[in-house]
């Protein structure tokens, strides 16, 4: 059964007993202009370090703080710590004043890592300055050379809302190997055509909730990839984008895992996938228990699709299993309003379509494309009878 992280509450979290560390009483400038990282940096440890019950970093209003590539590690020895982004921070605006230590390193720019009770919050924007790396390094293949924005990294009981996230070079925020996550009220924007840039990307983590938040990006709002359990994404509106998805899985024939997921009352809008479910070829593992349910449609491309890299003569794959697509509503623009792409040998076992209703934006007949599946459908509009009879392949 899913489980939402129980420790949201912790955003209310205010320093009354603890320390308050302002990033101006330690030199940092504000002006958008002068690099504030030691700053920032030197504001963290102390922070960190102190035993003062709850400290808090402050990033005062009125300001903007320009930072290079930096990396607040924990443990710290507070049970909570919280950094308060009242004002604004910015990446370098071009390519050659990004600062990498290590050429070789994965590129990151803001990384938290090892820490417990972290609580990120405030009213702030974050800009990653994206669109040179975009221009530069867009094309298929080289987003390996743009950094990520905002990386959580190892991190437990954490607790992130209320920002605005914008243009990121990549990935806008990434969630890895982190337990009992709970990210709300963020709102994250990047024009349509800017490359991968996804929302919010997890991975190898447990227990994570995203509650009551826009995402609107040129890559998938939400991408919930190998080694993620038990999450949870509600409320949440997203478009333009390419949806909220579990995968891609399996790539270089890799051994993937995805489970126990519940993407609900959620709006999709103008984007090129609804809920997806995505596997490489020759892969295996598995991505099952995975629900869709109280979904909002407004002119979706592909609003329900499975594809589990069809090959009629594969003899491997991530298993999927076990998924059901509920209450969804609204309007299409592609041509098929549903794709269940499976592989015959292996197949997607109980698939679940009930209380579907998409139709045709321009009013023409939305269609269905089924291979290979195994499962039920009730109430579905279009009607999507392959899934009682495996061996066939539908179009409508």
């Amino acid at each position: 059964m899913l489980v939402i992280a129980s420790h949201s509450v912790s955003s209310r979290i205010t320093p009354n007993t603890g320390s308050t560390f302002d990033v101006l009483t330690y030199g940092a400038i504000g002006d958008g202009q002068t690099d504030d990282s030691n700053a920032f940096l030197k504001v963290f440890n102390d922070a960190c370090g102190t035993s003062e019950s709850t400290p808090s970093m402050t990033i005062p209003e009125g300001k903007t703080f320009l930072l290079q590539p930096l990396v607040f590690k924990g443990p710290c020895k507070s049970t909570n710590i919280i950094v308060e982004l009242k004002g604004n921070i910015t990446a370098p605006k071009d390519i050659e004043s990004w600062n990498f230590t290590v050429e070789k390193q994965r590129k990151i720019w803001i990384q938290f890592s090892k820490i417990s009770g972290l609580v990120v919050n405030g009213e702030g924007n974050i800009d990653g300055q994206g669109s040179p790396w975009w221009d530069k390094f867009g094309g298929k293949g080289q987003e390996k050379f743009r950094p990520t924005a905002l990386r959580f990294l190892d991190c437990q009981a954490l607790t992130l809302s209320n920002l605005n996230h914008m243009n990121s070079p990549k990935n806008h925020i990434s969630v890895d190997s982190c337990k009992n996550a709970s990210i709300f009220n963020i709102h994250i924007t990047a024009p349509p055509t800017s490359p991968n840039t996804d929302g919010i990307d997890i991975s190898q983590s447990t227990n994570i909730a995203i509650m009551n938040s826009t995402i609107e990006t040129g890559d998938d709002c939400i991408a919930i990839n190998n080694g993620s359990s038990v999450i949870t994404i509600t409320g949440t509106f997203c478009g333009p984008g390419h949806g909220i998805s579990v995968g891609s899985l399996g790539k270089d024939n890799s051994y993937a895992t995805v489970e126990d997921v519940r993407v609900q009352n959620c709006t999709f809008t103008g984007t090129s996938n609804g809920g997806r479910i995505k596997t490489f070829e020759g892969g295996s593992g598995y991505a099952r228990n995975i629900t869709y349910e109280d979904i909002i449609l407004n002119e979706v491309k592909n609003p329900v699709i499975i594809d589990q890299a069809y090959n009629p003569n594969a003899d491997s794959a991530v298993e999927i299993s076990d998924v059901t697509y509920s209450n969804i509503r609204g309007t299409s623009v592609g041509e098929y309003a549903i794709e269940l792409k499976c592989e015959l040998n292996i197949g997607c076992n109980n698939i679940v379509l009930d209380h579907i209703n998409i139709t045709r934006a321009d009013g023409g007949k939305a269609g269905v494309v089924c291979v290979g599946g195994h499962g039920n459908s009730s109430s579905c509009n279009p009607a999507v009878p392959c899934l009682t009879n495996i061996s066939a392949i539908w179009w409508y």
